[in-house]
């Protein structure tokens, strides 16, 4: 499929570059660096999302020409669908009238496009508009370097993750030398926080709880909890990975209550445990170590569905109530 999405872009002129609604660290960085790679090549290039640009990734090279998108209201020889397990999943209005190229890692993906380019090997859709750059004889230069290591960065967990692998770190060490700033990147992502998204995460943190096991642990926002302390959405972001720090805990969740009754849950592992599937179980998806899904009802309600699928998958009877 690669060299179908070559073939189009060389044939092509105007293009639109899009991904998943409330966009992450791969769905920035490889947006990004595809708009580079186009550009360098001089085609017409529009990046848009439905949301703003998250706090953390503002500093991302091109993040200031990011267009905020309800509706695809002009034609374009093809729109780049970054990252995103179904044609709904970026929330714009019209996508299903163009020709759309389907870009993602995951192996769950809907077969959408038009063109369906999907490499599960891949730690980040980054790496494959890496190796796309790379086979349109793109010169990679800073802007791309830096894009498709915030794409690595992430979506590997700050290399934690188990995708990490001996083609990550080459790939990481070749945008090294094209100009890529690990320390830069790492201050921009990890060490620029705004004061509410701290407020938040100890607000978070103190409901924190385990299993009788210790093996699984979750925390939860409900609803109000944002309004009343001034934060965003935007400052949610690497919540859920604190407490996979505690020793023993092997998976979390987090119960985020963004409407009454209306649970948006972030699922995290490490070792051998594949919260993908869990999360497919809800209508969600994503990485082994790292996905999502959502769930209605009340908190005690997703709490049971949720903590009993992983206590099934991990192997552990819950202990009896006296």
């Amino acid at each position: 499929m690669l060299s179908q999405v070559v073939e189009l872009i060389e044939s092509k002129q105007r293009f639109l570059i899009t991904s998943h609604v409330r966009p992450d660290g791969d769905s920035m960085g490889s947006s990004l660096a595809l708009f580079w790679t186009l550009q360098s090549l001089g085609k017409e290039v529009v990046v848009a999302f439905k949301d703003n640009v998250p706090y953390s990734y503002r500093d991302l090279p091109g993040a200031q020409e990011v267009q905020r998108m309800a509706e695809v209201e002009e034609p374009f020889d093809a729109i780049f669908v970054i990252e995103c397990s179904d044609m709904n999943r970026p929330a714009i209005g019209g996508l299903e009238k163009q020709f759309v190229v389907n870009i993602d890692h995951h192996s769950t993906t809907a077969l959408f496009g038009n063109i369906n380019w999907i490499d599960s090997t891949a730690a980040a859709v980054g790496e494959m508009i890496y190796n796309l750059c790379k086979a349109l004889g793109v010169t990679v230069n800073q802007e791309i370097a830096e894009c498709v290591y915030t794409a690595l960065l992430t979506d590997t967990g700050s290399f934690h993750f188990s995708n990490t692998t001996e083609r990550t770190f080459k790939i990481a060490s070749e945008l090294v030398k094209r100009g890529a700033r690990p320390a830069h990147i790492s201050h921009s992502l990890f060490y620029s926080n705004p004061y509410s998204k701290i407020k938040l995460l100890g607000k978070v943190l103190a409901s924190l709880e385990r299993d009788e096991t210790g093996r699984i642990a979750w925390v939860v926002m409900p609803h109000n909890l944002m309004g009343q302390i001034g934060a965003t959405e935007d400052d949610l972001d690497g919540i859920v990975n604190y407490p996979l720090s505690v020793g023993e805990v092997e998976v979390v969740a987090f119960f985020k209550e963004m409407q009454p009754e209306h649970f948006r849950i972030s699922l995290r592992s490490k070792g051998t445990v594949n919260v993908a599937k869990i999360a497919e179980k809800f209508g969600g998806g994503g990485h082994k170590n790292a996905s999502g899904c959502s769930v209605k009802g009340k908190l005690e309600i997703a709490e049971q569905q949720i903590l009993g699928s992983l206590q099934t998958a991990m192997g552990i009877i819950p202990v009896a109530a006296d």
